[in-house]
């Protein structure tokens, strides 16, 4: 299973189409901060939670199953991601997560912290403290995860990522 992995694309909904169109992942988790009205997003699979931007009313967090592994999604604001990790960690432990997914800093962060692995894709719109915007995705089987980061034209990014098992 292929699951493409975005966050603060604020209002450039053709770039993510362009993404998804390229990626063609089997399901899309967007950590928030879209900053469109909701039915402009892409009509895909998608688990889509509400950033410190958007206006749409769409839940602050979401659980989302798939390929054998449960994934946390939020933006993360809440969580403090900009300062540690940890707050968000202890979240997704508390709902029984495998993957914890968040953005907000736009800063593309991968990490596995005792048995959960946690995931901010960056921008693909405007990074932070990164040169260029960024991506993630998913490719999962058997509870193995392999994470690749992309910069929006596709370009792998090797310095990021890795290979996981649940």
């Amino acid at each position: 299973m292929k699951v493409l992995l975005v966050s603060d694309s604020h209002g450039k909904g053709n770039l993510l189409n362009q993404i998804i169109e390229r990626e063609s992942p089997d399901h899309v988790i967007h950590c928030g901060d879209f900053c469109t009205d909701r039915d402009q997003l892409p009509s895909v699979s998608m688990t889509v939670v509400k950033g410190n931007c958007d206006w749409e009313d769409v839940p602050e967090e979401a659980i989302w199953e798939g390929a054998g592994l449960r994934f946390y999604v939020t933006h993360g604001d809440k969580w403090r991601v900009k300062t540690t990790p940890l707050p968000v960690k202890y979240r997704g432990e508390e709902v029984g997560a495998n993957i914890v997914c968040f953005g907000h800093s736009h800063y593309p962060f991968c990490e596995k912290m005792g048995d959960v692995l946690l995931l901010n894709p960056g921008s693909i719109s405007y990074p932070r403290g990164f040169p260029y915007p960024t991506y993630a995705c998913l490719e999962v089987v058997n509870k193995q995860v392999k994470a690749t980061y992309h910069q929006i034209d596709g370009k792998e990014i090797h310095e990021r990522g890795g290979i996981f098992s649940f």
